[in-house]
């Protein structure tokens, strides 16, 4: 009589979904500091030979374009394609329209004042522009 070798199927390894994406969470927050700081870093460079509107948007677009990058490897850790890369420009879109939505809240409904207006908008932005980053990144890749 031979011996029958069962095999169990093993557990995946890596981290709890919930603990992967509080880490994509800080992750993203991490990136979204260097793209602000890539941004003004090159819209100061670009200010010394251009107008501040053609230093605006050429900083705006290099840096957006590092965003993805650096996205794509330590946030969500895929592979960038041209497919995302084109859809990605949607998360400053979406990011946009709910600050620009909050600010008008805050100062014109709220009456808050327009001081910290731009900071709390931007605290409301934040999660469901990581939801759209996080779906445009990880459409058709496996999330665990």
């Amino acid at each position: 009589m031979g011996t029958v070798t069962r095999t169990e199927p093993r557990p995946v390894a890596g981290p709890a979904p919930e603990r992967r994406i509080s880490g994509q969470i800080i992750s993203f927050a991490l990136v979204g500091v260097v793209n602000t700081g890539t941004y003004y870093g090159l819209y100061l460079l670009f200010l010394k030979g251009l107008p501040y509107l053609a230093a605006h948007i050429l900083a705006f677009a290099l840096s957006m374009t590092g965003s993805f990058f650096l996205n794509a490897r330590f946030t969500y850790r895929t592979r960038p394609t041209w497919r995302k890369f084109l859809l990605f420009p949607l998360t400053n879109v979406t990011n946009f329209v709910i600050t620009t939505a909050g600010v008008y809240v805050v100062v014109d409904v709220l009456h808050a004042g327009n001081r910290f207006a731009p900071l709390l908008a931007s605290g409301a932005a934040i999660p469901v522009t990581f939801l759209v980053s996080r779906t445009i990144m990880l459409r058709g890749s496996r999330t665990g």
